[in-house]
């Protein structure tokens, strides 16, 4: 079932990228495992399978300390300053970065451990109360200060977007996002980079693809349904 999945997703991503006269190879696919075992993981690393994303630190942590051989693990989950100490050596990018509070902890954190954080900036572009997230007109405000960090370094942003049955909803969202990250993009600030936009999801990755994402994550349409029993 996964093997199949898998290919079924890469599929759909090559055929939005067709749509959006893109490069497929602008877009990578984070298998998200967020509550799936560890045999799961090894099982799509013998497909090729190399960036997995999850949501709880102490998960992250304990798939890092006992996979096979590494690969990229990406936090995408609500990150507390609290946890950032156990995860800001482990995970290639932290997507989920939405104060300048968690960004100070992050650069204080990745200099006792003398690494460089690469982080995304999440934005709530649907201005949900339910979501996490900054709103995209205090974005230039939190860059500014972020861009002083000697260990953090911001590649880009993210956003998640409303849950919805129909995926043509939310490619209002994603175009939004697009086009903040080209107005950050035109302004050449120092230390801010905007290479990647993380968005889209199970549901509408296809569309988000097609306005622009650089990276999705993908955890129903390749794992199956999650158990939270566990």
């Amino acid at each position: 079932m996964l093997k199949e999945n898998l290919e079924n997703v890469r599929k759909n991503i090559k055929k939005s990228c067709e749509i959006a006269g893109r490069d497929e190879k602008e877009v990578t696919l984070i298998a998200v495992s967020k509550t799936k075992p560890l045999s799961d993981i090894e099982e799509l690393m013998t497909y090729g399978e190399t960036e997995f994303g999850e949501n709880k630190v102490q998960e992250l942590c304990d798939k890092y300390e006992n996979i096979s051989k590494p690969v990229n693990w990406h936090l995408i989950g609500h990150l507390q300053t609290n946890k950032v100490k156990y995860i800001v050596d482990k995970a290639c990018l932290i997507h989920s970065v939405d104060s300048v509070h968690l960004a100070k902890e992050i650069e204080k954190q990745a200099e006792k451990k003398k690494v460089i954080a690469n982080i995304l900036i999440q934005v709530n572009i649907a201005h949900e109360d339910t979501k996490f997230g900054i709103d995209e007109n205090n974005i230039y405000e939190i860059l500014d200060e972020i861009k002083n960090f000697k260990h953090v370094k911001v590649q880009g942003l993210m956003t998640i977007a409303p849950f919805v049955q129909n995926p043509e909803e939310n490619r209002e969202y994603f175009r939004k996002m697009h086009q903040l990250l080209l107005d950050i993009k035109s302004k050449n600030i120092d230390n801010i980079d905007m290479s990647i936009l993380s968005m889209g999801m199970t549901n509408d990755y296809m569309v988000a693809i097609e306005e622009g994402a650089t990276m999705v994550r993908v955890g129903t349409g390749i794992f199956g349904e999650r158990n939270y029993n566990i």
